[in-house]
């Protein structure tokens, strides 16, 4: 048996610890462990429970010593935008306030005080969205100017656990970039920007790219785990890794990395931060070996994620996709990146409730509303694609699906249907895949990105659909 590499993906709704290692030439995955995650009200901010989610990641890491198998490195990837502040005693400033909180309303219009929106996207290539990293930052250099002042480093979500484990504060680049804080040309923080804003420019570390080692294990994390490991660092915002495990080298295809978010888009060597960019909605997130991932964010799983808690996880996805495409014929659609979906305090009312506003007809049974959502996120999906296509002034093959929303065949049959295009779905466990692939190639195992990928497309099950 060769090396071990584990792979610790931590999602908006759960988490999981991944081992990878090569069998004659092919990937093979190992699902050692998964944890819940989620946002929960402390006082008056939505917050991740970052204590708890560490000692998931520790629980998670001594099963590798309980299975005997030790991983030679590990890497973690998690959602961007979001941050810890830490003081002059690596004590963080705050609360650990998450993404969906709405401490960041009005703050967009704080920053276009100082810059315009046409100017910050140019500088960065960033799609506006109103938990980004900058709009976080304006709320606490307003409601806690003194976080801002006392802060020594500002580490992303992956960075901080990374801390936690290595005792080395090191940002990696491609969940910097979602912070709307780098530039796309120099690859690093844009100072002149952030001395605009008045951030605390100390707080930013220098920017490092992905297969950096962090580090090795704490003696205390040792003592705790059981063995020591090299940490390295995966693209660990997790659509960079899921896009690192898309099966193709040809330039002929879209990708969806699908999961709680919908990320839409293909990757380029330069960004696009054209105002005809801009305006579509489209964003330049950094991808592994400097490459853009060009792309859309759109809300993706999280709506029938919802609608499947509030029914009590009385049905499956796959339940859920068989009850909407019995109910396939039902006509209302919703604007899938409407504002309003991004935390309602119920999913399936909001639906209604945007159905009967728009004057059509109200879904009404489950099968109903699960139609409203796959056939809306086909719909976008189709509008994405185009423009897309109309930017580039090309047409584009097939769409690549990974990530979890390759299993919801439904959705994938539509995404076929509205787009016009073959759909290709897999690998399912995208993130774990890219973050394991990234590790592969620091260790030598794969020399190039081109050769990763291949073993990829032979290592794991592609579905098609055909339009």
């Amino acid at each position: 048996m060769g090396n071990y590499y584990l792979a610790i993906d931590i999602g908006a709704s759960s988490g999981r610890h991944m081992l990878g290692y090569r069998k004659e030439g092919r990937i093979v995955l190992e699902e050692i462990y998964r944890f819940e995650n989620g946002q929960t009200k402390q006082g008056s901010h939505l917050c991740w429970d970052f204590e708890k989610l560490f000692q998931e990641i520790l629980t998670g890491i001594k099963k590798c010593r309980e299975i005997h198998k030790i991983p030679c490195s590990m890497g973690i990837d998690t959602w961007g935008v979001d941050f810890v502040l830490l003081d002059d005693k690596d004590e963080m400033l705050g609360e650990s306030v998450g993404y969906r909180d709405s401490r960041t309303n009005g703050m967009d219009e704080e920053v276009y005080k100082i810059i315009s929106e046409d100017k910050l996207y140019q500088r960065t290539g960033i799609q506006k969205a109103i938990f980004n990293t900058i709009y976080q930052l304006m709320a606490v250099k307003k409601e806690n100017p003194e976080y801002m002042q006392k802060a020594k480093a500002m580490l992303m979500v992956p960075d901080y656990f990374n801390f936690l484990l290595t005792g080395v504060k090191m940002q990696e680049y491609t969940n910097a970039t979602t912070s709307q804080l780098v530039s796309p040309l120099t690859k690093d923080w844009d100072y002149e920007l952030i001395d605009m804003l008045g951030f605390n420019r100390d707080m930013f570390l220098p920017i490092q790219m992905p297969k950096t080692v962090v580090g090795h294990f704490t003696e205390e994390i040792q003592k705790i785990v059981g063995f020591d490991c090299e940490v390295v660092l995966p693209g660990t915002h997790d659509t960079a890794s899921a896009v690192l495990s898309v099966p193709a080298n040809d330039d002929d295809f879209l990708y969806i990395s699908s999961g709680t978010w919908s990320l839409m888009g293909i990757e380029l060597k330069e960004a696009n931060c054209s105002l005809e960019s801009k305006q579509a909605n489209l964003t330049n997130e950094g991808g592994f070996d400097y490459r853009f991932r060009f792309l859309k964010n759109i809300m993706g799983l999280w709506m029938i994620q919802n609608v499947k808690k509030e029914l009590g996880n009385k049905y499956s996805f796959g339940e859920l996709c068989e009850m909407a495409a019995e109910c396939n014929d039902f006509p209302s659609r919703v604007d899938a990146n409407d504002d309003c979906f991004l935390a309602p305090e119920n999913m399936t009312e909001q639906i209604r409730d945007y159905c009967r506003k728009a004057g059509g007809r109200v879904p009404e049974t489950v099968g109903e509303i699960a139609a409203v959502i796959y056939n809306s996120l086909a719909m976008c999906y189709a509008k994405t694609a185009k423009e897309i296509e109309e930017i580039t002034g090309r047409t584009y093959g097939r769409i690549h699906i990974v990530g979890g929303g390759a299993n919801a065949e439904y959705l994938n049959r539509l995404t076929a249907e509205y787009t016009g295009k073959e759909v290709h779905a897999g690998p399912v466990e995208a993130t774990a895949i890219g973050n394991i692939t990234a590790q592969m190639l620091k260790a030598g195992e794969f020399k190039t990105v081109e050769e990763a990928r291949t073993a990829i497309y032979e290592s794991f099950e592609i579905k098609k659909y055909k339009f």
